[in-house]
């Protein structure tokens, strides 16, 4: 390649590897690019890089961040805007599939960057500004769409209807990747909701179960609960957000209500030896690996003889 390469001339070739790379995100994925098509845009950068004096590295910076936003505004975010619910988080599941792809063809091309003068001035590194972008433009927007989608997923299957758990595993893998760097990030503030949308939903439960049900047959059915929770949520939530998801189900059904199970053990002549049993064959109300069920055991008759002293 020529080492007297203008200006001009190299922006016209790097805008021709933008191009071609587009073409992942406006639907074909399987585009590629040959060794010497690799070559020649890498060369092409490094040429343009190599001149002493000539500014053009905060050039193809800017051309390497202004070029993904124009992706995004033209291919991305029109796709994204015309979807709801599930078949939103499908489009976005994808669309994020076919950035990282196109995003990965171009931070080849420009690696020389990524090495020499983004380090030299503290810059965000390619593949982060890949991201930035992609964060700013459509999560900053979409975000919240996007999240009353995953939880209407959640609530689907809580309801007893099939879903696609693979998706809702896909979405969030995508709230951690991306919200890395951020504080909080993505994945916390849907987690947040999750976790405050199931708060409500048990805490309302557990008042019909209250009128309704028998301590028995209560303390059965929040051990259900649980067990049917730690399924679910374990196909799609990190492992520590099963924990707290947990934490939550059994704050609501039990620790809240200790006062009203505690009438109900009186009103049924039900004895404490009788509710420890109760509990004991609850197995799924301990909360991992390092709870036992008799720890869970003592809590609960502790928080309800705190009731009963308290009354």
């Amino acid at each position: 390649m020529n080492r007297t390469m203008q200006v001009d001339e190299g922006l016209m070739i790097i805008e021709e590897a933008i191009q071609k790379a587009k073409k992942i995100v406006e639907g074909f994925p399987e585009t590629k690019f040959t060794t010497e098509e690799y070559m020649k845009y890498y060369a092409c950068v490094y040429i343009m890089c190599d001149k002493p004096g000539a500014g053009n590295e905060v050039l193809l910076y800017e051309k390497f961040k202004k070029s993904l936003e124009d992706i995004i505004s033209s291919s991305v975010l029109p796709s994204l805007a015309a979807k709801e619910n599930e078949l939103l988080l499908r489009e976005l599941v994808q669309m994020w599939s076919n950035y990282k792809i196109m995003a990965r063809w171009l931070c080849r091309f420009f690696e020389y960057m990524d090495r020499y003068y983004i380090p030299r001035h503290c810059l965000a590194s390619l593949t982060d500004t890949s991201i930035d972008c992609f964060c700013n433009l459509v999560f900053n927007g979409l975000a919240n769409r996007i999240q009353a989608a995953a939880m209407s997923l959640i609530n689907q299957e809580r309801y007893g209807q099939l879903i696609d758990a693979k998706l809702l595993q896909d979405v969030m893998s995508i709230f951690m990747e991306i919200g890395q760097n951020r504080s909080p990030s993505y994945y916390e503030i849907i987690e947040r909701a999750m976790l405050g949308e199931t708060a409500t939903f048990y805490s309302q439960l557990s008042l019909q179960w209250l009128l309704c049900d028998s301590l028995s047959d209560y303390i059965q059915k929040v051990n259900w609960c649980i067990l049917q929770e730690k399924e679910r949520a374990g196909r799609y939530l990190h492992p520590t957000s099963v924990v707290k998801l947990i934490q939550v189900v059994r704050f609501q059904l039990l620790d809240l209500n200790a006062n009203e199970l505690l009438e109900k053990q009186k009103s049924e002549n039900c004895s404490q030896l009788d509710y420890q049993e109760i509990l004991s064959k609850s197995a799924c109300l301990n909360l991992g690996e390092d709870s036992s069920t008799s720890t869970l055991v003592e809590n609960l008759c502790s928080s309800m003889a705190q009731s009963a002293h308290i009354h």
